[in-house]
Parts: C-alpha cells; structure tokens; sequence
C-alpha cells in the first residue's frame, strides 16, 4: 500500500523553525544573510506613498484659477512644513484685499491645477516595518521582499487562536494541566508574560489579562461563548490574527474546556522563564496556518534546513482528532486499513485505527486527525 500522510502539529522542545517576513509591497531589505537578530530587529522596510491634500488656493486668493500661478511663493516639487506661506495676492494698490496663504500640512507640492486653482500637497511617505518575530539568524534574503529568519528552539502549536505576534516571558500559572486559569492566577506583575493555564481560560480572566497588560495566554480550551463575548462578534471561518484585542489567546486542545495534553503543559513548563514568541493566526482551510509559541534556545541554529512538511502516518503516530466526536482526544494509531470504509454520513473515506483516550479503540477518517509531531 502506499504511504499516508496528514499535517503535523508541532510539539517539541527541540526543532529548526524558519518563517518568512515578507513586505506586502516591494521595499528595501535592511539586514544580510547571517545576521543574528533580535525579534524586534527591523528586516525590511517599505514605503507606502502619503496621502494627497488639497489647498483650494484660487478660492482663497478671490482669484481666477489661471492667475494662481503668478501669486505662488513656493514652486511645484518644493518641500513645505505647516504654517509655510505657500501664495499671497497684493490686492489693490498692493494693500486693499491682501490675502495670504498658508500650508496646513507638511509634504511636497505635487501639482498645481489651472483649472480649479487647487494646489496639490503630498504628504510624507508612510514606512511599513516588518521585523524579524523571533529570536535567531537570516537564513536567506529575499530581494526587495524581506527574509527569512531560521531559529532553533521549543514550538508549540495550537489549534485555534486570535491575536497577533508578540514576545514575551513564559509563566506557567496554574499547578497542573486539568486546572483553569481564573483571573485570580493572574498577577499585576505580569505584564509582558505568555500565561500558560491548564484546562481552559475563562472570560474573567481574558478580560484581566488584557488589564494587567499580559502578552499571551495559552490553554487548553476557551468555551465558544465566552470568545465571542470578549470579541464581540463571531469568528466565522475566516483567518484571525489582526484582531485587536490586547493580547494574543491560544489554546491548544480545541473548544471548552479540555485539559492542556500533559506533554505540552510539561514542555512550556521547562521553558518557564524564558522569552518566546507567540502569534494566533490561524487558517484551517487551504493553505493551513497553526496559531505558535516559539522559544529559541540560547544557541539558535543557522545551517539549511528543509522546510515544514508533511509527515508520514503510520502505527504507533500520535494524532490529536480534529473533529467530532472524538474532537481534540489525543491517541495513537494501532492500524491503517487499505481498504475504503463508509462513515456514519454515508461517505465512503480511508479511515484509520486508533486508541483514544477515554474511548478505546475506534475507527476515525484520516481526514479528521493529524499528527502530533515531535
């Protein structure tokens, strides 16, 4: 039979991770393959054109829009600040009906309409930063583009999250992977910490994470309704990440409240004290982004590495299910079947055996596990 695979869900507390930063339009590159840089270390920068304001000169002039030009103080492509007089008009006899302009932005004069008598004000450009998220060395340039930054540390992925990038200290703050984080495990000195709970996290202490400025918090589960309390509205299918929300939420185990698997909870908990970074975006259609914890260790790698792949499914793999109803159960594949077998929909899929926590050994679509890698 041939061989099977399925996506990986990283659990390990020792592997080359490498992402991409990317502009989203062509921009300068500010670093060089090599380059050991910090995760706030600007990799490349871009320049977005400022916006175009309008001064309606020949309105404030009281004259006609051909005449603007004869009473212009600055030429076109001059550099003007705030408050610069840009035209001015001697009116009779060169004191009645005087009338002065000013400039109300800083930029550059871009054009000048004979037809409306409008003068056009560009102003400054406005840059578009991307910096390097993580810890770690320039594994590659990407012309005009960005780069690619490679670390080698602990990686913790999730399966579902809101919130963007950030950095911060590991602080396990709860005793053991079935307890919740409450807002009461939350302290004011964490400020700038990744929370790491047990079971789940409730809305109480969401809401007091975001009050004392903590990076990250990161469980288990998070019930459904108590998520879209703290958005205000319903995620949908869409990819998250921009949300701005005051802090980035990840969980590791799915909806509710399921306990954190005691591997994951072990793994952050060795890495307590040390600085990561943490990003929710995540995607589960085409294209599939897991929501991370990344901490580098303190001699990061910078050899080549092959990129994230898939990973072959075979017995003895441990998968997590990612669908009902054995939803977010951990297990380990006791048999591949060749042949295709009809589900309770009517489907006909390649399944897979596996023992499941709790349930003992059941059948479950290929489609509806991945691997826990290690």
């Amino acid at each position: 039979m041939g061989s099977a695979y399925t996506p990986g869900l990283t659990v390990s507390g020792d592997t080359i991770v490498r992402r991409i930063r990317r502009l989203p339009i062509k921009g300068e590159v500010l670093v060089k393959e090599g380059q050991v840089v910090t995760p706030d270390t600007i990799v490349a920068q871009a320049k977005l054109p400022g916006p175009l304001q309008t001064i309606k000169l020949a309105e404030k002039l009281s004259v006609e829009p051909k005449e603007v030009q004869a009473y212009l103080q600055v030429s076109v492509g001059a550099k003007i600040a705030k408050g610069d007089l840009i035209a001015i008009s001697k009116g009779f006899l060169g004191r009645f009906g005087k009338r002065e302009v000013y400039s109300d932005f800083d930029g550059t004069i871009e054009a000048l309409s004979e037809v409306s008598g409008h003068a056009l004000i560009r102003e400054a450009p406005i840059p578009i930063n991307i910096d390097a998220y993580v810890q770690g060395v320039v594994a590659d340039i990407l012309p005009a583009e960005g780069a690619i930054i490679e670390t080698r540390g602990a990686m913790v992925q999730g399966i579902f999250g809101v919130g963007g990038e950030r950095v911060g200290t590991v602080r396990v703050a709860v005793d053991s992977p079935d307890k919740v984080l409450e807002a009461a495990n939350i302290l004011s000195s964490d400020k700038g910490k990744i929370l790491v709970g047990g079971a789940g996290v409730t809305y109480e202490a969401i809401l007091k994470g975001v009050e004392v400025g903590a990076t990250a918090l990161v469980a288990g589960g998070v019930k459904d309704s108590d998520l879209i309390k703290f958005l205000g509205f319903d995620i949908g299918v869409a990819i998250t990440g921009t949300e701005q929300i005051g802090l980035t939420l990840l969980v590791t185990e799915g909806f509710g409240f399921l306990p954190m698997a005691n591997r994951t909870f072990e793994l952050l908990k060795s890495m307590e004290g040390k600085s990561g970074s943490v990003n929710g975006a995540t995607q589960i259609r085409a294209g599939v982004i897991r929501p991370e914890v990344i901490i580098p260790l303190p001699e990061h790698a910078s050899g080549n590495v092959a990129g994230e792949k898939a990973m072959e499914l075979a017995i003895g793999s441990p998968i997590r299910v990612i669908r009902e109803p054995y939803f977010g159960k951990l297990g380990t594949v006791t048999g591949l079947p060749a042949q295709l077998m009809a589900v309770e929909s009517g489907t006909v899929v390649r399944v897979l055996r596996a023992q499941i926590e709790g349930s003992g050994e059941v059948l479950v679509p290929r489609a509806n596990v991945e691997i826990i890698a290690g």
